[in-house]
């Protein structure tokens, strides 16, 4: 269950990383309050999926999961590059969260 929760948790982290483009330096009121709650749920999962997960492998996988998907839409919704050295990192980042897990077991 702790896996479900941080990987809930790192879709929360991809919410409030999108949502700080849409708050416009937090000028931008509804879209501030929905990236505030974003990362308020984001930490809490976290921190829920920390009593079992190591700390290490919980914070690199969350942080895993909101880099990749952070990435995705960025070039998604924002046009950003899809260079081949940018999705070669990002596969490299899948495969360490992968390993991570693997190595929990």
């Amino acid at each position: 269950m702790s896996w479900i929760l941080l990987v809930i948790a790192g879709l929360f982290e991809i919410g409030w990383a999108i949502g700080l483009k849409y708050t416009e330096g937090f000028t931008r009121f509804w879209p501030s309050v929905a990236t505030l709650a974003a990362m308020a749920v984001s930490l809490g999962l976290l921190g829920i999926a920390m009593r079992e997960l190591p700390v290490g492998t919980a914070y690199a996988v969350w942080v895993g999961v909101g880099a990749v998907g952070t990435v995705a839409l960025g070039i998604l919704l924002f046009g950003e590059s899809a260079s081949a050295g940018r999705l070669l990192s990002v596969g490299l980042i899948v495969a360490g969260i992968i390993g991570l897990k693997l190595a929990s077991s």
